[in-house]
């Protein structure tokens, strides 16, 4: 789960711009936990607020594929529907390899 940021972090470029204006202007070797505690992180005019604007950068998944399948409502009869459910876990997938032998 991601970490919550502080209420009073910068949002907007222009929250960074004066963060960075009121920052101290000279470099600062981070500590090995600032990359895991953000909260921690020290900001330099140098690029500071540049490389943690970049590092928040929202970050997806992507295009995921296109479905194999398509999710539909079928009405089965009893029988039928317990035939398959007898099998146990998998039982959509039997049906759907019965509708397949059946074309």
């Amino acid at each position: 789960m991601p970490r919550k940021l502080p209420a009073d972090f910068p949002k907007t470029a222009a929250d960074w711009d004066k963060l960075a204006a009121a920052a101290p202007g000279e470099e600062s070797t981070p500590a090995s936990t600032d990359a895991v505690q953000p909260e921690r992180a020290v900001v330099v005019r140098d690029g500071g607020p540049l490389a943690v604007r970049e590092a928040l950068v929202k970050r997806g998944r992507g295009l995921g594929k296109k479905p194999a399948k398509q999710q539909v409502t079928l009405r089965l009869s009893p029988d039928v529907l317990a035939h398959f459910k007898a099998g146990g876990p998998g039982w959509q997938a039997r049906i759907d390899e019965a509708l397949r032998r059946s074309l």
